[in-house]
């Protein structure tokens, strides 16, 4: 029995040592860095200080841009959502070309540009743009409205440039459930309400949560979306360090920021972790 472990432990060894060229690339390429951002936050004339989280904590605005930040990504978390997952959902039934063609359909676009999709969207919500026209012609409104530099346009701009990370996901989960499941359930007596939300969600709930924390994780820290959609005139964290080391050239502002950014999405990793982990304690 010692020697099968002392074997498998030294099979684990080998195995390891294929992760140690990704591991010290993290470390150089962004362990380093982020270290050495934490400390400049820390860092004052006198050496150590907190004065820059007194003085960034302390003042209205940037709870205002705290709120800015993180209400944008929760609704754009949510409109993902419930676009992704119903496209989940058909893209794991789908069979065949529908399925490549589905397939293609959402990772085609991870190809192009950040930059290049926002000054697409910047076309797409003028007032004379496609979106306006849409509404005008459905009744919702009596003249063309302008939809650029608002939060509804930043909202929908980066609901379509993360969208294929709420769907994929979610399809990777979806395509290891028995389709039979559903079924088994209906011929049970369940309703389809019934086997949604005590069948469906359940069994999706990993690639939902997973999803989810990737969506707003990404729509948290977006600095080109809301610089090139909205403008200065709506901050969010990402863009508030921008313009605290391009502009205002105080680092020690930019690294705070930065600090409470980083905080926040390290939050929102460690609760997806413990959501996924209990999900799977429980079953």
């Amino acid at each position: 029995m010692i020697a099968a472990l002392k074997n498998r432990l030294a099979r684990m060894d080998r195995i390891a040592i294929l992760a140690v060229p990704a591991l010290v690339y993290m470390i150089a390429i962004f362990a380093i860095p982020v270290a050495g951002l934490l400390l400049r936050s820390f860092s004052g004339p006198d050496g150590f200080t907190l004065a820059g989280y007194v003085s960034f904590l302390g003042d209205a605005f940037n709870w205002r841009v705290i709120g800015n930040t993180l209400r944008v990504a929760a609704i754009t978390t949510l409109i993902c959502l419930a676009i992704g997952y119903p496209t989940a959902v058909a893209l794991s039934r789908a069979r065949g070309f529908v399925q490549v063609a589905l397939l293609v359909a959402i990772i085609l676009p991870l190809s192009v540009g950040v930059v290049v999709k926002a000054f697409a969207w910047q076309i797409v919500l003028r007032r004379d743009g496609i979106v306006a026209n849409i509404l005008v012609g459905l009744g919702v409104w009596d003249t063309p409205q302008l939809l650029l530099f608002t939060e509804t346009g930043l909202v929908v701009g980066a609901a379509n440039l993360f969208l294929p990370f709420m769907i994929l996901p979610i399809y990777s989960v979806l395509k290891l459930v028995d389709p039979n499941i559903q079924d088994a359930a209906a011929t049970l007596g369940a309703s389809p309400v019934y086997r949604f939300f005590k069948v469906a969600l359940p069994l999706a709930m990993p690639g939902i949560v997973s999803g989810s924390s990737i969506v707003f994780s990404l729509a948290v820290s977006m600095y080109v979306i809301p610089s090139l959609l909205i403008g200065d005139r709506f901050q969010t964290l990402a863009t508030l360090v921008g313009r605290s080391f391009l502009l205002m050239r105080n680092e020690q502002l930019g690294a705070v920021t930065a600090s409470v950014l980083l905080a926040l999405a390290l939050a929102i990793v460690a609760f997806s972790s413990w959501a996924v982990r209990r999900k799977g304690d429980s079953r």
